[in-house]
């Protein structure tokens, strides 16, 4: 079936909520871009944060749910790739045989609901809208039990490695736990966990990578369209974001990098084949991805060298060794600056304060 490029932008709330006792105003909502990937898959862009969508027959299928703050726009942008697959693969009528009656024609069927969500990790951006899109959903299910169970307030399934929902519930200093109805429903505790049935068409994998971006990551396997969410674990716009409260780690990034370079397979010299949504950024391919793989392993061996000559925190960022790529991926202010990037990856080398 050929597929035609969508673009779909969604009018986003105006207004910005005040963090109870915190006496922070929380960012306000933001507009839902919607680009196509491959076949029923899409990447929905929302707050700087990528989010898979993989929207056909059997329903939805979601790869992060994006910032709390941002999941009306994203189910609104979710409903009306729905609308738009109904209207693709209405059948086609001709003659009398196939005339439908007037009451069918005038009757429009529901979408396909939202049945699987897989969590990459467990930051907010990951986990943000787990609740409202969870509870927009539902979850089916065979064997001893007949149809769906959306009555009983169990909404889609929520996949993730077991870290994400220890980290859910105990979250580090600071932060609140985890609503339940945000919380896995499903974990996996080995390398990789397969999605029991093909999905719209297609084999979909999750694979544990350890002790990179946090201890948590998994990197989500499209295995017909050919096409890896990445999660935080690769970005086109910053360093490596390396949450040490977490489990992360230098090494497992350079490791994580270096897996999704081993699954994919390029067109033609590097270029095209197999596709890369990374967790903030542009739409890439194994070309981009070897490109960041080695701009951080590069970084990477600086600062081992540093830290083997017994240099101080201090030192090491005073000899700059981000200096020629500051220019693509640092930054002097906001979530993740280029001095954290640089700490994260001195002490989890091993660096002494």
């Amino acid at each position: 079936m050929q597929r035609r490029g969508i673009v779909v932008f969604v009018v986003a709330a105006v207004a910005a909520a005040i963090q109870a006792g915190a006496g922070a105003q929380q960012p306000a909502a933001t507009a839902a871009r919607v680009l196509p990937i491959r076949g029923y898959l899409h990447m929905i862009q929302a707050g700087g944060t990528n989010i898979v969508a993989s929207v056909g027959r059997d329903g939805v299928l979601l790869v992060d749910t994006g910032l709390s703050q941002n999941a009306e726009p994203v189910l609104a942008a979710i409903r009306q790739l729905q609308r738009e697959l109904d209207l693709r693969e209405q059948p086609l009528s001709f003659g009398a045989e196939t005339r439908s009656s007037v009451a069918s024609r005038n009757v429009e069927a529901p979408p396909k609901p939202i049945r699987y969500i897989i969590n990459t990790h467990a930051h907010p951006e990951s986990v943000g809208g787990n609740e409202k899109l969870r509870l927009a959903g539902r979850t089916f299910t065979g064997g001893n039990v007949a149809g769906n169970i959306a009555d009983a307030g169990e909404g889609a399934a929520i996949l993730a490695h077991e870290n994400v929902a220890q980290r859910m519930v105990t979250p580090a200093a600071g932060e609140e736990a985890a609503k339940s109805d945000a919380l896995p429903t499903d974990t996996y505790f080995n390398d990789t966990m397969k999605l029991s049935h093909f999905f719209n068409g297609e084999g979909i994998q999750l694979i544990h990578q350890p002790a990179a971006h946090t201890d948590g990551d998994s990197l989500v396997y499209f295995r017909g369209s050919d096409v890896i969410a990445a999660g935080d674990l690769y970005s086109t716009v910053t360093y490596p974001v390396i949450d040490r409260q977490r489990g992360g780690t230098i090494n497992g990034i350079v490791d994580g990098l270096n897996r999704i370079l081993a699954l994919s397979i390029a067109e033609f010299r590097t270029e095209g084949g197999t596709l890369i949504v990374p967790g903030q950024g542009r739409l890439s391919d194994s070309a981009d991805v070897a490109y960041y793989r080695d701009m951080v392993t590069i970084i990477r061996d600086r600062v081992q060298a540093m830290v083997e000559k017994g240099m101080t925190l201090a030192q090491v960022k005073a000899a700059k060794p981000t200096a020629d790529y500051d220019p693509r991926y640092g930054a002097t202010s906001g979530r993740w600056t280029t001095d954290m990037f640089v700490e994260a990856t001195y002490v989890t080398l091993g660096g002494k304060k």
